[in-house]
């Protein structure tokens, strides 16, 4: 397993739609536990290959407590097949946008479809933090960010911030 780096905002790959898994194979699988091991060091509870540059229709999370043992999950090709009318409301973060937080509004129930990490179909009903992350990876492999849900004055601000930041460390 190997540590990736995280992509942070501006990058233009973040804004990037990310391509289906054609097969689920030792490559595939080799990524998610890269991404698992970036995802666990940074710490975080979600990462999209597209958070590490790479255009893929994947994503790696584990909402377990922090006492309790892990719990990791892969989605590849996850697609939202249902989801509640209920609304629920999250601080959300980023490891692509380190350190800032807001809440946002979400369904509150979602009905996820995706291969795993061996290629099984697979169907989940989440709720609860689960359905918080699953969307909020689910928007990275289609170029959204959780900042996109803030108003225009914040998202503009967020992106000043980071942008400023970006070029302040010779990114740009």
């Amino acid at each position: 397993m190997t540590k990736r780096s995280i992509v942070t905002i501006p990058d233009p790959v973040l804004r990037e739609v990310c391509a289906p898994v054609d097969t689920v194979d030792d490559d595939i699988r080799a990524l998610s536990d890269d991404m698992l091991e970036t995802m666990y060091d940074a710490p975080g509870i979600g990462l999209a290959a597209s958070q590490i540059g790479i255009l893929k229709r994947m994503f790696v999370l584990d909402v377990a407590k922090e006492d309790a043992p892990k719990e990791p999950m892969v989605f590849i090709n996850p697609k939202i097949v249902w989801s509640s009318e209920d609304s629920s409301v999250y601080q959300e973060g980023c490891l692509s946008i380190p350190e800032y937080f807001e809440d946002v509004e979400r369904p509150a129930e979602v009905m996820v479809q995706f291969l795993d990490r061996e290629g099984a179909e697979k169907e989940i009903r989440a709720n609860g933090l689960l359905a918080t992350c699953v969307q909020h990876e689910l928007d990275h492999l289609d170029g959204k960010l959780f900042i996109d849900y803030l108003s225009k004055l914040k998202r503009d601000r967020v992106i000043k911030k980071f942008t400023k930041q970006a070029k302040l460390a010779g990114k740009d």
